[in-house]
């Protein structure tokens, strides 16, 4: 089994930076996407980064140019480093990694960015 736990999350103000760490433990295959969704109140959850094993990135376009998604595969952990941020990033991020080996969908628990004056 797979288990993420996201750290990080917290009161920026507005142009502010903050960065996410989430760190996977268990078995996990060597081809995966690891990435980062969010949820704000009221609305779905919608993708902001991913990185899959290989390194090929992927941005929502709201996010690119300030946000950067990163892997340390030895130590399992994939950040998000987050910039310039608004009050329109506000929400719940969550940890995602997608196994190629057996097309299945992990998922943390979430850590909360508020990004308010």
């Amino acid at each position: 089994q797979v288990a993420l736990v996201e750290s990080g999350g917290g009161l920026v103000q507005p142009g502010g930076s903050l960065r996410l760490s989430c760190a996977a433990s268990g078995r996990i295959n060597t081809l995966n996407v690891m990435g980062w969704y969010r949820q704000a109140p009221g609305k779905q959850r919608e993708l902001v980064a991913t990185r899959d094993s290989l390194g090929t990135t992927n941005y929502a376009d709201s996010v690119k140019g300030r946000f950067t998604i990163s892997r340390d595969n030895a130590k399992k952990m994939v950040y998000l480093q987050m910039g310039s941020l608004k009050p329109e990033d506000t929400a719940v991020y969550y940890c995602n990694l997608h196994s190629y080996y057996n097309n299945m969908d992990y998922w943390g628990k979430g850590t909360l960015v508020t990004v308010s004056s």
